[in-house]
């Protein structure tokens, strides 16, 4: 615990420096931001988010006036606890997203903050990649994929961080700053810095006179191995400056800040092939993987790549990692050995299958095909159960890379709720890995681990395995402790491999550091960091720890996730395909097979400006605890207050964290939740969503009068006047007013349809929105989008059909999101009812024009035929309608339920037949508006958008469209350009094909 008047005394000092709403004190936000990926749990007493090296310098210097330890965090997607601590937290993360690639490509300057999936984005273009491939470098980001040195399933240790670094810009704990590929910089700290310097070159010459030493170093680097401190570059570099740099890779922040680095990137090759082989042993498959890597590639292999091998990846999976995909040759195998078709295997031992997925690439089609038929001619020595067979098909391939993939979600989402699922990874060198491979299998079913699966970058020598652990009790932990204490004996005592490869030390191995490394080796790690940190301030605890126990303790609890609902069900949703109440409670459920990885982080909006998706769901936990245990009332009376706007109000649940979740978890559904128990809590705001619904069309009535009243408020006052007296009002909670705001239309009716009776019939419901809004002050078009879309029609040859009672129709979409879901499915059935009969029984198709409405009712409703805008144009109007494209740069937002619904690619599709020049914006995802919560909390929309005004006039871009009425709105008032429905653009650029 920091000393409370230290700990004012240090606020006091950074605030100075560091904007105050960067730094957290309170209960909530100190518990969210500890969460990493790891199963240890330390709360930080504070957390100070930085967006620049300034801060960093002001947080450094104020911890190390005052003797405060501390640690640093980008991404938190460590496996092994090194970004946890319960002392000063400070966060590099968004913010720190510059970058700078060289001329010709080789290399490219990074910030910290930048994720490893966007490099790889920006590196696509020019045939290049980024590479560090971890699992998680869709998250992931450039701070701790480099100072934990990942690398990944197609990266060995030729081209994991630290050799492919270049150059390493630092922030010591002092608060100087060293680039060390700056010779200004690198001169002025050989002044400020002589005795660093001095050391650094010492114990560089002392481990090169010891031969048995420097042995030893190369040896254990030779395969995967991030145990300990990096003390390679001591005996592969001269140079001090690049020693320097070099230690900074695999230090898990123990030693400096990493503000800036230069990588270099490689090719990516333009041809590939991928097999899945199956072995009817372990011990053979491993065999064959010592065979496969003598297969010597050219030079040319090595300029791409830094690599001559020809296979690229050769991925093991054990016989439960098949199991726990359902792998269809694993299913199959099952049939053969009980139908004793296999020989010398008993009926009912699947144990013996095994499976390597093998990559090879190359530069001509020639060149791929000579690869495959080498590697066959290899694999032909050795006993396959089946006959492997290559394929350059990515459809095909990328079925098999979906099966690794999916090994870890699939085991995390079978594991006991409550318990934990770890990923171990140890590393063996190669000629070691079939007796290895084999006693590993062993010794983890030995401890009880019957579901626990072997896989893994074989051509590395490097295994990771799956446990699903609980904690709940001292035999668990003991459980653990044995395991663990029997695979250090064993990677190490027998084999003399790595008992981290790619996950760091962390907290978790560093009770084994010395024991892997020696008393010689270790010294040199601790002279490193006495080097780097004297005062041992910098992430105690992390890599060096006297603790023997302190792998087993601070154990994350996991406690299930449960509420008391209501039930509720309304009459007249017996035609619907789901409920959203059921919906919800199985989405909590889902919840609770979270492991915290922060996948989900990637694609939260608000992460980073309130709670992030993983946050929420750990902080429910801990309350959830905290009532359990009654051990802290005061403490969770915070929690719950501040959880009320940091957690439920600024949540979006917009479910795009389910997209990048290994549990395919959709946080939006907890949040909806406690939206309903705040609705059981409160019945007069129920009983208001209840009269909107049963007067719906009064409601749009209202709505239309706000509208009206607004646009005469604005050409009264002007533009000026109306947004500084509506911002004052919003600050007394009425809704946000902004410039992109609509004026109101008239109800629309089948009678305003100037149409001709046609063999091709739509049912078209416009969305409540679109049945209410019309075009905003100065809009380049005419009329609103329901005449728009009609007008598109029946350019077509469509007849146009309102359903009736049109005015009273929604698809239930805004009680869902408050919290009502009886409400929700009452509106969606009597609009489910009202569509069946205007499509005849569902004979013609569906059309609505706001993919958030569509998304619910596609999940709801299933005797109709349901169309969003773009994929209506797409299957049914492309080939009806001749498209005569502009050459004007249009920008395009693919909304949350369009990509959701899988329809991103066929809006980018129809926007490309009207023009060929289509910009969709970098890093905008949900847009933030949420429904109506653009009106009630602009701030979440303004977080969201805060980097479309820039892209947009980046490039010119004079219009955009999209398909979501709200989201127009949101969009055009950050872009200060027009948004719209891209049936504008597809009017516009078509005429009646003949």
């Amino acid at each position: 615990m920091i000393d409370p008047h230290i700990k004012q005394q240090f606020l006091s000092e950074v605030k100075q420096a560091i904007p105050e709403r960067q730094i957290y004190t309170d209960s909530l936000r100190t518990y969210a931001w500890g969460t990493d990926a790891s199963f240890y749990r330390m709360t930080p007493q504070v957390v100070v988010r930085t967006k620049n090296e300034q801060e960093v310098q002001a947080a450094f210097k104020a911890c190390k006036k005052y003797a405060i330890p501390f640690t640093l965090r980008a991404a938190g997607t460590s496996l092994s606890g090194q970004s946890c601590t319960d002392s000063v937290l400070i966060v590099a993360g968004k913010g720190w997203e510059q970058f700078h690639l060289d001329d010709d490509k080789n290399a490219i300057t990074l910030q910290p903050g930048i994720t490893g999936g966007r490099v790889n984005k920006i590196l696509k273009p020019y045939g290049r990649v980024f590479p560090p491939d971890p699992a998680s470098v869709g998250s992931a980001m450039i701070g701790g994929i480099v100072v934990n040195n990942a690398s990944g399933m197609n990266c060995g240790v030729h081209a994991n961080s630290d050799h492919m670094l270049l150059s390493a810009r630092l922030i010591l704990t002092d608060g100087t700053i060293l680039d060390t590929g700056d010779e200004q910089s690198r001169e002025a700290f050989r002044k400020s810095h002589p005795e660093f310097i001095k050391k650094i070159e010492t114990l560089r010459d002392e481990v090169r006179k010891d031969a048995d030493l420097t042995a030893r170093i190369r040896y254990k680097y030779s395969i995967k191995n991030v145990t300990g401190l990096n003390i390679r570059p001591l005996v592969d570099y001269d140079d001090p400056f690049d020693i320097i740099a070099h230690s900074i890779v695999g230090s898990e922040g123990t030693l400096a800040f990493l503000s800036g680095v230069r990588m270099r990137t490689l090719h990516e090759y333009p041809y590939r092939a991928s097999a899945m082989v199956y072995f009817q042993t372990v011990e053979e498959s491993c065999k064959a993987i010592v065979a496969l890597k003598q297969l010597k590639a050219d030079e040319d292999d090595m300029a791409m790549t830094y690599e001559n091998l020809k296979v690229k990846s050769a991925e093991m999976l054990d016989y439960l990692s098949l199991q726990s995909v359902d792998d269809p040759v694993y299913l199959n195998y099952k049939k053969d050995v009980d139908a004793g078709r296999i020989d010398g295997v008993a009926k009912g031992d699947y144990h013996n299958l095994t499976a390597v997925l093998t990559e090879t690439k190359a530069l001509t089609p020639e060149g791929l095909k000579a690869n495959i038929q080498e590697i066959m001619d290899t694999l032909s020595r050795f006993h396959l159960y089946g006959e492997p067979a290559f394929t350059d098909d990515p459809k095909v391939y990328g079925k098999y890379w979906s099966i690794r993939s999916g090994i870890f979600p699939a085991v995390g989402g079978q594991r006991p709720v409550g318990s934990s699922c770890l990923i171990e990874d140890v590393a063996f060198h190669i000629q070691d890995l079939p007796h290895a491979t084999v006693d590993l299998q062993q010794l983890i079913a030995r401890h009880g681990y019957k579901d626990a699966c072997i896989y893994g970058h074989a051509f590395e020598g490097n295994y990771h395995f799956i446990l699903n652990q609980s904690f709940a009790t001292k035999e668990e932990v003991e459980r653990y402790r044995n395991m663990m204490e029997d695979v250090v004996k064993l990677v190490v005592g027998k084999y003399d491999g790595s008992l981290k490869a790619e996950h760091g030390t962390g907290r978790n191995m560093a009770p084994f550091v010395k024991y892997e490394w020696g008393e010689k080796a270790y010294g040199v790690m601790k002279q490193l960091k006495q080097i780097f940190d004297p005062d041992n301030i910098l992430n105690p605890g992390v890599i060096f720890n006297d603790d023997p126990d302190c792998f087993i303790e601070h154990l994350k609890p996991l406690p299930v996730l449960h509420y008391d609902l209501k039930p509720r069900q309304e009459d007249g949703d017996g035609h619907l395909a789901a409920s959203t109440m059921d919906e919800m409670v199985h989405g909590v459920e889902k919840a609770n097979r979270c492991i915290e990885c922060g996948f989900c982080e990637i694609n939260c909006l608000s992460c980073g400006f309130t709670l992030s998706s993983r946050m929420r769901i750990a902080s429910q936990r801990e309350m959830l605890r905290l009532r359990q245990t009654g051990e802290n009332p005061k403490r969770l009376a915070e929690m719950e207050k501040d959880y009320r706007y940091l957690g439920e109000q600024t949540c979006a649940t917009d479910g795009l964290c389910a997209t990048f979740c290994p549990m395919k978890i959709n946080t939006g559904d907890l949040t909806h939740l406690l939206r309903q128990l705040f609705m059981d809590q409160h019945p007069e705001q129920r009983a208001i969503g209840q009269i909107g619904a049963n007067h719906l069309g009064a409601m749009k009535d209202v709505v239309r009068g706000a509208l009206t009243a607004a646009s005469l408020g604005r050409n009264v006052l002007g533009t000026a006047t109306m947004k500084k007296v509506c911002g004052g009002l919003h600050q007394l909670g009425i809704p946000q007013w902004s410039t992109a705001m609509p004026g109101a239309i008239r109800n629309p009716s089948q009678a305003m349809l100037d149409q001709q009776p046609s063999e091709l019939k739509v049912v078209y419901l416009p969305s409540c929105i679109n049945q209410t809004m019309g075009l905003t002050k100065g809009a380049p078009v005419k009329q609103p989008l329901v005449k728009e879309t009609c007008a598109l029609l029946h350019k077509a040859g469509y007849e146009v059909i309102f359903p009736k009672n049109m005015k009273n129709l929604c698809c239930g979409q805004i009680w869902e999101s408050k919290g009502m879901t009886d409400i929700a499915d009452r509106k969606t059935a009597e609009t489910e009812q009202a569509l069946y009969e205007a499509s005849e029984g569902g004979r013609w198709p569906v059309l609505c024009d706001q993919s958030p409405c569509l998304h619910r009712l596609k999940k709801m409703v299933t005797r109709v035929k349901l169309y969003e805008p773009a994929e209506f144009i797409f299957t049914f109007l492309k080939d009806r309608l001749t498209f005569h494209p502009t050459h004007r740069l249009v920008a395009i937002h693919l909304t949350c339920s369009t990509r959701e619904m899988g329809l991103s690619d066929t809006m980018l599709a129809v926007a490309r037949m009207c023009t060929d020049n289509v910009f969709v914006p970098e890093g905008i995802g949900c847009c933030g508006f949420a429904g109506d919560r653009g009106f009630s909390h602009p701030e979440l929309n303004d977080w969201a958008l805060r980097s479309l005004h820039g892209q947009i006039a980046e490039h010119h871009i004079e219009r955009g469209y999209s398909n979501s009425r709200t989201c127009e709105i949101g969009l055009e008032a950050h872009a200060g350009i027009p948004y719209m429905s891209i049936v504008y653009l597809v009017n516009e650029c078509t005429e009646p094909r003949s």
